[in-house]
């Protein structure tokens, strides 16, 4: 039977949009935190990017399920097509190499720019971040360390941190990329333990997988590693493309639903939940349909990103649409984003705003100094005329960064692969055997 193949590039949108959603929610942790409550205060009105789906905008941590989501879905993409090919032996040498090649791919560039930042913040350009009342660009800024050997030292240390604790003090943001690693490693092995079964078991075994991180807690990573790979799976799925080629109620009503119920999952309030009616509501069911001490925050998120994923998965025009090249673009750069924007935001768009220098010291009546109040927060006017003008500097670093680190870092990961990898001639055994 054939059968139209399911259009794949969607991925690489929806993970350009994750890599906006993630700037958007920095920018708001940095400069105005109450956007993560439901209201600013008890009994008042909220503001527009205090609404359902609208606040999704900037409390983007849904972006850090997507992120895990895409990952299981494309570590599983060439495998199960080769799987479903009879190619097993072709899907095992591609695995073995994607998962040796998984490690230098985000080791080399993330320790990369982790030392552009170690050596930048040596000469003190967090320190204006350090100043300005907020806590997130307090706790965010790294400070300068006073001797070089202590610094090498720092620097050594927060490289292995990033990969252990999931902790880097150069760049907060990558606390996240030590799961991301551990993602990619379990999908791997879940595809070489079920490359035999059967489509429909391999997706049970994924379900299987995705409940298991349910009642783990682990909404943000595990069940979204399992999730993707489950319905990168159903895509591959002949007898499932058939039925969705030959039915259009999916796409036409189904579709939209489990977007709208996916959006509005994933817009529950970081804080004061209580505060609102609607969210109060989805506080009250979290304690019926969560495991015992969940984040409830990071399960709505998650749990919303699953109906999205799966909307999306029965909609052409919304595949269409995240295949747009300008979200390719955005997903083509996201992981330079990824590493670059947290600190392009305490450097250069704090100094935009609030100028090269700390504040320094007054001097009180009796002659002693102390030093001067952080800077306050700045005027909407200044804000919002330095803000497009930063994101062009993201972006444009982003893709400079795309255009000649990943490369290198790719070119040196092929050549330790070379060296590595035994490379054996294949040979026919039937041709050898006597007729």
């Amino acid at each position: 039977m054939s059968v139209r193949q399911e259009n794949v590039k969607w991925v690489d949108g929806l993970r350009g949009i994750a890599s906006v959603l993630v700037v958007f929610t920095h920018l708001a942790r940095a400069f105005d935190e109450d956007l993560f409550k439901s209201t600013s205060a008890e009994h008042a009105s909220p503001r527009l990017l205090q609404y359902p789906i609208i606040r999704i905008l900037v409390q983007g941590r849904i972006g850090v399920s997507i992120f895990s989501l895409v990952t299981g879905y494309v570590c599983a993409l060439k495998p199960i097509r080769q799987f479903a090919a009879g190619s097993h032996e072709a899907a095992f040498t591609g695995i073995a190499k994607s998962a040796f090649r998984r490690t230098p791919r985000l080791f080399l560039p993330t320790t990369i720019a982790t030392t552009l930042i170690w050596f930048l913040c040596q000469f003190g350009i967090f320190e204006v971040a350090n100043r300005v009342e907020g806590w997130w660009l307090n706790y965010t800024s790294p400070n300068i360390t006073p001797y070089i050997g202590q610094a090498i030292k720092m620097l050594i240390l927060n490289i292995i941190t990033t990969w252990t604790r999931e902790w880097n003090v150069y760049d907060n943001n990558q606390w996240t990329l030590m799961h991301l690693l551990k993602g990619a490693f379990l999908v791997y092995v879940m595809l070489f333990a079920t490359a035999y079964m059967k489509p429909r078991y391999r997706m049970m075994t994924s379900m299987g997988l995705f409940t298991y991180y349910y009642i783990s807690n682990d909404s943000a990573f595990g069940m979204q590693f399992f999730f993707g790979t489950f319905l990168c799976d159903l895509s591959q799925h002949p007898p499932h493309i058939a039925w969705m080629n030959s039915r259009k109620w999916p796409e036409r009503y189904l579709a939209p639903v489990l977007i709208l119920i996916g959006l509005i999952l994933a817009s529950y309030p970081e804080h004061k939940p209580e505060w609102m009616r609607w969210s109060n509501y989805m506080l009250e069911l979290s304690k019926w349909i969560f495991p015992r001490d969940p984040e409830v925050p990071r399960f709505y998120s998650g749990l919303g990103l699953e109906f999205i994923a799966l909307g999306i998965h029965f909609s052409s025009p919304v595949k269409t649409v995240l295949s747009n090249k300008y979200l390719l673009w955005f997903g083509k750069n996201s992981f330079a984003v990824y590493l670059l924007h947290g600190s392009l935001l305490r450097w250069i768009l704090v100094w935009m705003l609030y100028g090269v220098s700390p504040p320094g010291e007054i001097v009180k009546p009796d002659g002693s100094r102390a030093p001067a109040p952080n800077f306050k927060q700045c005027g909407r006017l200044r804000w919002y005329f330095w803000l497009p003008i930063w994101f062009v500097i993201v972006y444009a670093a982003a893709n400079m960064w795309t255009k000649h680190v990943d490369p290198f870092c790719a070119r040196l990961t092929q050549r330790l692969e070379a060296y590595v990898f035994e490379e054996k001639e294949v040979t026919q055994e039937k041709k050898l055997l006597p007729q």
